[in-house]
């Protein structure tokens, strides 16, 4: 919050505030399997292809969850941020989403074929 890269508790419902914070602890231990498959990529190793496809897997997830859980609290009419910060929410979610299907298309033709 102190950076603005979430929203203050007092703006949106509590639900959604607790849901946010519950997944963030998850976040932190699962996030890191598609950093260290674009570093072995960058160091020319084989095997960031597997790390790929999960690292791929787990963002892909995080940002369709992460779409759809605020599509349906705002259909629902839960306060999920102000709306200048949800569209940008979308759009990196997005941009998460695109990378994980990119990441997960380059390791399956990376795989061995052997």
């Amino acid at each position: 919050m102190k950076l603005s890269l979430s929203e203050p508790e007092d703006d949106v419902e509590p639900t959604f505030w607790a849901d946010i914070r519950g997944e963030a602890p998850w976040d932190a231990l699962t996030l890191w399997t598609m950093v260290v498959a674009g570093v072995m990529l960058i160091l020319d190793t084989p095997e960031w292809a597997y790390l790929g496809l999960v690292g791929g897997g787990v963002y892909l997830y995080f940002a369709g969850r992460g779409i759809l859980t605020r599509l349906t609290m705002q259909r629902r009419d839960f306060r999920v941020g102000a709306p200048l910060n949800v569209r940008l929410g979308y759009a990196l979610l997005a941009v998460w989403g695109a990378m994980a299907v990119i990441t997960i298309v380059a390791a399956i033709v990376a795989l061995p074929t052997s």
